[in-house]
């Protein structure tokens, strides 16, 4: 039972005892003492006072009373400012607890808790490489997996491939056209690079041939268009020369983007793609072939980019396997007179009565979207696990698409509706903007790596750090570690929900809010453990002495860490842990750098006692383990000297 719950089932037992009140110990406001005050953690009284009849000092100082009274092993003193009952925690307490689990390599870890979630992350197409904004996505929902499973929840890790559509045929077409039948052997690079190249390439061509398109479109000469679309073009291009309109950027820029969308669809390559899509679902055993060829050689390369940055999944899940489920649902849609038909044959379900819009679910060719596909996917992923909830890691980008598939499924009476979860994050940007794979502008992962481990490589340098002990293969890896570790510290650190902008030169600094900062007070625990030498003979030791300030509150610091990793579980935020763990080093910094008149205050070698050596091994020892598993959480390595 951790220090916070014992304070709550004590407190409890007060107002029971003094006021003939039941209590839920939930209800009861525990925080951290705030600095300026005395004690280790606060009650919060004044919504005792109701039925205590005193004011909040009297209620705060009878309850101290009673806890100091009652549970001296617990309670050691009070002060009351206010309402605010600040406690003292008795040192025995933080002393069994040291006792109990320093050598606890597992802190934190909860049991099994009997549920099940799926936890679906990284969903790349492929038609492209890994890049930075996957990058965010993947260490997110790993962090996110773990944190969970160590809060006692059985995972699944899956990931859906997005190996189908319209942006598959695009990158297919162009190499059709344009490679001449290059491969990755025969080219030299990585296939989901190969393959990346051959779409934008495509996007390059598509922007040639849609330009004069647009152009005789804004001068009302529609030839390029079908006469089911003449009508809503025309619209567009007279509303763009309305004068309210030119007066508004941003509706002038939307529909200026609709234009150039039906230009690009009326494009030849861009329906040459479209009719590959076509023969793709009805089964066209050469299309089938180079899809599966050139999926091949992109599954190769993620396998690579997941392998290095320590990416792992339970469960595949492939799109081309999935989209047939979502038309059979579609079907049955339509059955239950939940869906509808257009005249050109196009399914969609109306949720206007719900705040939102119509919703296509299926083109008049026939051909699924996304949303097709994510119904199916839903429904098979609940029929292989029955898990109590699905977790969809995906930019804020698709709020929207996550709200309505929800609504459908509940609309269908899929018993997944009700579990499914968006946990929605911002998108990542660098320090010079935005990026975008139609342009070739994004930036792959591949290339993020080797610049970061480069990065650590050279801020090593600079910082004076000789590693002349070190074999060529373990210089290697520590810097492997250090700059992978700095890049998912960093993009990790920043709450989900806020859209960030990655620094690489930021990421590795020795001194700030930063993995290598952390990496280094683990690694410097672990040399004095290696100059204390054995370390047996703490086993039966127990310290009955006084604890100085920062003994105390390095103890009381890491008994947090339990709370914390339930407490990132509970809100699927991995920056949690990474601030705790963050402060946890400094702590330790900063205890093992105190120096009065020039010693060392909390020397550890070379102690005053032999009873404070003890002591304290036994506190870098806990420490080194919940740094450990902290960083274990957000999915980082943390080595054994730097």
């Amino acid at each position: 039972m951790s220090v916070v719950q014992s304070i709550r089932t004590a407190a409890a037992a007060a107002i029971k005892s003094l006021y003939d009140q039941q209590v839920a110990e939930t209800d009861i406001s525990i925080n951290i003492t705030k600095p300026e005050f005395e004690g280790e953690y606060t009650i919060v009284v004044f919504s005792f006072t109701k039925f205590s009849r005193q004011k909040p000092e009297e209620t705060a100082q009878r309850i101290g009373e009673y806890l100091v009274t009652h549970h001296p092993e617990l309670i050691a003193g009070y002060n009351v400012v206010k309402g605010f009952l600040n406690l003292g925690i008795n040192n025995t307490y933080w002393t069994q607890f040291l006792q109990q689990h320093y050598a606890n390599v597992n802190i934190g870890i909860q049991p099994a808790n009997g549920k099940k979630v799926m936890v679906e992350y990284s969903s790349p197409n492929t038609n492209k490489p890994l890049h930075l904004g996957h990058l965010r996505n993947n260490f997110l929902g790993y962090s996110v997996s773990e944190i969970l499973k160590a809060n006692g929840y059985e995972v699944i890790k899956a990931n859906l491939v997005n190996d189908r559509g319209i942006h598959i045929c695009k990158s297919m077409l162009a190499w059709q056209i344009f490679a001449h039948g290059d491969t990755p052997e025969s080219s030299g690079i990585k296939g989901d690079h190969l393959v990346g190249d051959y779409y934008v390439k495509f996007e390059s061509v598509l922007k040639e041939q849609a330009e004069p398109i647009i152009d005789r479109a804004l001068e009302n000469d529609f030839q390029d268009f079908e006469s089911t679309e003449i009508e809503k073009l025309e619209k567009l291009v007279n509303a763009l020369h309305k004068p309210e309109v030119k007066a508004d950027k941003e509706k002038s820029a939307k529909i200026m983007d609709d234009i150039k969308e039906m230009s690009r669809n009326r494009a030849e390559i861009m329906q040459q793609a479209k009719s590959m899509l076509q023969q793709w679902e009805a089964g066209n055993p050469e299309v089938r072939e180079l899809w599966a060829t050139m999926n091949s050689w992109v599954y190769k390369g993620f396998d690579e980019t997941y392998k290095r940055l320590g990416i792992d999944f339970d469960k595949m899940y492939y799109e081309s396997e999935t989209y047939l489920l979502g038309k059979d649902l579609v079907t049955e849609g339509l059955q239950k007179g939940v869906l509808f038909k257009k005249e050109d044959n196009s399914v969609w379900i109306d949720l206007t009565a719900d705040g939102l819009d119509e919703k296509l679910l299926l083109r008049g060719d026939g051909t699924s979207v996304y949303m097709t596909q994510d119904l199916g996917t839903a429904r098979l992923k609940y029929e292989d696990y029955h898990m109590d909830q699905s977790i969809y890691i995906v930019a804020d980008e698709q709020n929207y698409h996550f709200k309505v598939l929800q609504l459908i499924l509940q609309k269908l009476g899929e018993p997944s509706a009700p579990g499914i979860f968006h946990l929605s994050y911002g998108m990542v940007e660098l320090p010079h903007g935005r990026m975008k794979s139609r342009e070739g502008t994004v930036v792959d992962a591949d290339d993020m790596i080797v610049e970061m481990v480069v990065t650590a490589e050279e801020k090593s340098a600079a910082a004076g750090k000789k590693h002349a002990d070190f074999a060529a293969d373990e210089l290697a890896a520590l810097y492997e570690t250090i700059g992978l570790g700095a890049m998912k510290f960093f993009l990790l650190r920043v709450d989900p929900k806020k859209r960030m902008i990655f620094n690489p030169e930021e990421s590795i600094d020795l001194h700030g809010f930063t993995a290598t900062f952390i990496q280094y007070a683990h690694a410097r625990i672990k040399s004095i453990l290696r100059d204390a030498g054995s370390v047996a003979e703490l086993h039966n030791f127990h310290y009955s002495g006084d604890l100085l300030p920062l003994e105390k509150q390095l103890i009381v610091l890491n008994e947090q860490f339990p709370g914390v990793l339930a407490e990132a579980g509970r809100e699927m935020n991995p920056s949690v842990i990474a601030s705790y763990i963050f402060q946890l080093a400094q702590l330790f910094n900063s205890f093992y750098a105190e120096k009065v008149d020039g010693v060392p205050t909390h020397s550890i070698i070379k102690a005053e006692s032999e009873e404070k050596k003890k002591l304290r091994l036994q506190l870098i020892m806990l420490t080194a383990h919940t740094i450990a598993q902290g960083m274990k959480m957000l999915g980082i390595r943390v080595p054994e000297r730097m």
